[in-house]
């Protein structure tokens, strides 16, 4: 079974990247789906779910606990439930045969299945180029805020992933292939990578 987990750097095309590798292979890609997935068995907006979705239950914990002596945290079990029924739901698909599957550790969840797991990076001019490239109509955003916000994300990646694993976020020896994305054509990168893919799982 060839499970492929893509952890990014936001703004490095990690996504896109994930997508391409998905349609190359003829394996169904999950992203955007998982959240869609939980907002409909919790009954949630699938607004809310993607802001819990990638948080840091142990910090939200921390800015509530002076609450939770005197009253239920609802807000809280509402997370860890969201977190759950997420992580439930990444297995299955996971179970229901080859596929990638972006960001929310999967790589750390589905580590007994030996997934082949991609980090995506990229330096700050190209960041900026696919972030500006994506902006809706009327967005005018600077440079600085851009990049303030592409750390602001990061860092919740990073802070997410430390509940499941000890290694960090972007330490390079936590995955299989590590990818440079600056200045580059994401769709010139997928035929290299989909054919080490290949030779990693005919192993």
């Amino acid at each position: 079974m060839r499970i492929i987990t893509i952890s990014r750097e936001f703004g490095s095309g990690g996504r896109e990247l994930g997508k391409r590798i998905a349609e190359s292979l003829g394996i169904p890609c999950y992203d955007q789906q998982i959240i869609d997935m939980v907002a409909e068995k919790s009954n949630l907006d699938k607004d809310y779910v993607a802001s819990r979705s990638e948080s840091d239950i142990k910090a939200f914990y921390s800015s509530t606990i002076a609450h939770s002596f005197t009253m239920p945290n609802y807000a809280l079990m509402q997370s860890v439930n969201i977190l759950s029924e997420e992580h439930n739901i990444i297995r299955k698909l996971a179970d229901n045969g080859d596929c990638v599957i972006i960001g929310r550790a999967a790589d750390i969840l589905l580590e007994n299945e030996n997934p082949f797991r991609i980090f995506v990076c990229a330096d700050e001019k190209s960041k900026l180029a696919r972030c500006r490239s994506r902006a809706e109509n009327g967005e005018n955003l600077t440079d600085k805020e851009i990049l303030r916000k592409c750390k602001e994300i990061d860092k919740k990646r990073s802070s997410y992933r430390k509940m499941y694993a000890d290694k960090k976020w972007n330490d390079a020896s936590a995955y299989d292939l590590c990818i440079n994305t600056s200045g580059k054509d994401i769709k010139a990168l997928v035929p290299a990578v989909t054919a080490y893919i290949n030779e990693w799982f005919s192993k």
